[in-house]
């Protein structure tokens, strides 16, 4: 779903200072409590469902995915919306919606009843892709790479401490009505995101500011074709020709963000089954530790590895990918506790590479457009890359064992760095898609 268009003249111009740092980490500060209930419930749905009449569990798959299905077709929705009422009163619609979903769901009697809450979760949430169209209105280039960085570190973090906290609550309290605790704590990002300002008001800009941009931008193409040779040229001219770079960009940044999240997420939901299968006697602890690894290496070394990649994310989204598929391809082989770190810290580094790249990538393409659009697209193909993951991790253990799902997703991952990086048979089948993530710098995206 692409993100909605709009006139020249109705291009996005950043005014005033932006955001203080302070602010920023705020608002990453706020999306990491938000998502606590979000992240760390879910893979209790086995212990909660059977308090609710469904003995065996059997649509806690179904209903682990329920979430994302339904924040996948609001989220464009929730975006433009936000162009056009203001990003920090939508950003605070997201919080407050999902503490009452989570209300609904802690209090709910029956099946049905937390279905709905969920279903509640996805429609109204949307909590990431809001707070990054509220810093992509403030922010721009380097700096708002930065920021979606530190949100990517924000759900990392979040992924990980989350369900050992919702474990060491279990004891005193069930998991279901820890879903009625956890939302005060969207209800307490609601309040301290109501002292952030809203972002600079953007202004049309006039026919004399467009053409004086225009010009700028093409002398900036004439320099920046003589420092790339003849190709990035002709490219750099025809993008910033009409003030904006090829539709291909952001049709490339779609499908990246979709393959990147499939190749990943599809080695979640039977990671543990497979750690038990290869080594017997595996506690919980060595299990959850050994999922939580790749999400750690962010942690650590997302920060580095944006100040360098920033200038080339063609490279690091290659490199990512192929971390990604070489480590997913060592689940398949895995045998002993070494053997799982080994991949599990490959597997990190194509992770951590990949969600800086794309990040970097998102903030080229913000560059003149409408945020709250933009990013609630992404956000569209991401849950989608998400979705279609756990359907083909649920279909490729019923068939073949839970180690079909880490080579499906090497698979994936190896079709991506073709498409990257293969000279021949992609630019055949999308023939602007390498063109596209060529150029260093990404021009300004259409409306």
């Amino acid at each position: 779903m692409a993100a909605r268009r709009a006139d020249a003249a109705a291009v996005e111009t950043k005014v005033g200072r932006g955001l203080a740092p302070r602010q920023v980490y705020a608002v990453a500060g706020c999306y990491f409590v938000a998502s606590f209930a979000a992240l760390g419930l879910p893979p209790y749905l086995t212990e909660i469902l059977p308090e609710l009449g469904d003995e065996a569990a059997r649509w806690a798959g179904l209903l682990y995915i329920v979430p994302t299905i339904f924040g996948a077709v609001g989220a464009p929705l929730w975006g433009r919306l936000a162009d056009r009422f203001g990003r920090k009163r939508l950003l605070l619609r997201a919080q407050l919606g999902l503490a009452a979903a989570f209300l609904l769901a802690g209090w709910a009697d029956s099946l049905v009843t937390f279905a709905a809450a969920l279903v509640l979760q996805g429609v109204l949430g949307g909590t990431f892709s809001a707070s990054n169209g509220y810093l992509g209105a403030a922010l721009e280039g380097g700096a708002l790479s930065r920021a979606l960085t530190l949100m990517q570190g924000s759900a990392r973090a979040a992924l990980v401490f989350a369900p050992i906290v919702v474990g060491a609550l279990t004891p005193w309290l069930s998991p279901h009505r820890q879903y009625a605790l956890m939302a005060l704590l969207p209800l307490a990002a609601a309040v301290m995101l109501a002292a952030l300002p809203e972002p600079p008001r953007i202004g049309a800009a006039g026919p004399s500011g467009s053409s004086g941009s225009s010009g700028s931008s093409q002398g900036r193409a004439a320099a920046e074709g003589e420092a790339a040779g003849p190709v990035e040229a002709v490219e750099a001219a025809e993008g910033d020709s009409a003030g904006r770079a090829p539709a291909a960009s952001l049709r490339a940044l779609y499908a990246l963000e979709f393959a990147f999240v499939f190749s990943t997420v599809i080695s979640f939901p039977y990671l543990i089954a497979l750690i038990k299968e290869r080594i017997p006697g595996a506690g919980p602890m060595v299990s959850g530790v050994l999922f939580a690894l790749p999400h750690m290496c962010y942690l650590v070394a997302a920060i580095a590895v944006h100040s360098l990649f920033r200038s080339r994310p063609r490279l690091g989204i290659v490199l990512g990918f192929g971390c990604i598929a070489l480590g997913l391809a060592g689940h398949g082989v895995a045998d002993s506790l070494t053997a799982f770190i080994a991949v599990r810290l490959v597997l990190g580094a194509g992770l951590t590479m990949g969600l800086v790249c794309l990040s970097v990538l998102a903030a080229d393409c913000a560059k003149g457009r409408a945020p709250g659009g933009l990013f609630g697209s992404i956000e569209f193909f991401s849950k989608a890359g998400a979705v279609a993951a756990g359907v083909a991790a649920a279909a490729g253990n019923d068939w073949f064992g839970p180690a079909a799902p880490v080579l499906t997703g090497t698979a994936a991952a190896l079709a991506a760095v073709l498409a990257v990086a293969g000279p021949g048979l992609l630019p055949r089948l999308l023939p602007r898609l390498p063109r596209s993530l060529r150029n260093r710098r990404s021009h300004r995206c259409p409306r």
